[in-house]
């Protein structure tokens, strides 16, 4: 019964890539603790590493002042792994022993786990070794299983669409052939929203298979309809030939549109830029409302689930269901249907 009457004790970590908006979560989930419900608050530091060596501090209200609008993460964090074996065989210290242990020995009653598909399987297997765990999806690849959209994409799909537009002005005034490549890994998200939302011509996702032939019909087509320069936006996870050496999927597809149309073609890889600075104001407020969502399921005992959003709503759902699973772009997803009926192509036959 003594236990029951202390103040609620959760820890909060941020594991995977960064994106835009995990402070704003990291905020709300504090926030909402402390000042709601009196809980106490550590900040676990680095990740899941973070949870191995025991690296934490307590976060006051004061400390989550003035976060809101800051990119990357105070806590800081790692792809650390710890159900993943290194090989070192029965000598090999258990890592997630290590975090049960140490969840113990700080007091926790709940571990907040902020991050993409990797974080919240993650968070699933330490539910299963017995913590109480609650997750909170972000990723500015909109992937993960279970929830409408992450925080963090609706920043990247900005950041992008941006790039995009810059690159519409270069291309007409030398009537070329814009390549760009996007983030991603397997899921198109980024790739079709940014492409949309820019204007692109041709779009690659690695939901839809592209031929290559479809792709030179297209873009010759263009030319020969006195359309003098095209946009052609590409996911990092198209799948390119075995054997080709080149350094990502757009340098091999800016070189390939130049081999088969003899059009010039050049390539702009975005990169980490996708994933950098301040938030926008939807990934603000998503992010809040998810870190506040977390607070209350804490408050209610409500454990082992990962909040998400759905049906313009936030609710929750059991990570069970969201362990291993990816969230990919279905081929009848309005939006890119849309974008065909448009005359945007997909780099497929149906085109």
């Amino acid at each position: 019964m003594a236990k029951n009457k202390r103040p609620l004790r959760i820890g909060i970590l941020t594991a995977g890539g960064d994106c835009p908006g995990i402070n704003a979560a990291i905020r709300g989930v504090g926030k909402t603790a402390i000042v709601k419900f009196g809980m106490e608050v550590i900040g676990i530091s680095d990740g899941f590493t973070g949870m191995i060596n025991k690296g934490y501090h307590d976060l006051t209200e004061h400390d989550l002042s003035g976060i809101l609008t800051l990119g990357g993460t105070i806590l800081g964090t790692s792809r650390e792994k710890p159900f993943q074996k290194t090989g070192k065989g029965k000598k090999e210290l258990s890592k997630p022993v290590l975090i049960r242990e140490h969840y113990e020995q700080m007091g926790l009653d709940c571990l907040v786990c902020i991050g993409g598909n990797g974080t919240q399987k993650t968070a699933y297997l330490l539910a299963q070794e017995g913590l109480n765990v609650v997750g909170i999806p972000k990723t500015i690849d909109n992937d993960v299983w279970g929830t409408d959209v992450t925080f963090g994409f609706d920043s990247a799909v900005n950041i992008s669409a941006e790039a995009i537009d810059r690159l519409h002005s270069t291309a007409n005034s030398h009537k070329r052939i814009m390549v760009i490549e996007v983030m991603g890994h397997n899921a198109g998200w980024l790739a079709l929203y940014s492409g949309v939302a820019g204007g692109g011509d041709v779009i690659l996702i690695p939901e839809i298979p592209y031929n290559e032939t479809s792709i030179k019909n297209y873009l010759l087509a263009r030319f020969e309809e006195n359309k003098p320069y095209s946009i052609v936006v590409v996911a990092e996870g198209i799948r390119i030939p075995p054997g080709e050496k080149e350094k990502s999927s757009g340098h091999y597809i800016a070189r390939r549109i130049n081999e088969l149309t003899g059009l010039e073609a050049r390539e702009t890889v975005l990169g980490y830029i996708q994933r950098g600075g301040s938030p926008s104001p939807m990934d603000r407020i998503l992010a809040s409302r998810f870190g506040a969502t977390a607070a209350n399921m804490i408050a209610d005992r409500d454990y082992g689930k990962m909040v998400a959003h759905s049906n313009c709503g936030i609710s929750s759902i059991p990570l069970a269901e969201v362990a291993g699973k990816t969230r990919l772009v279905e081929t009848d997803n309005p939006i890119l249907k849309q974008a065909m009926d448009m005359g945007t192509s997909f780099g497929n036959q149906l085109d």
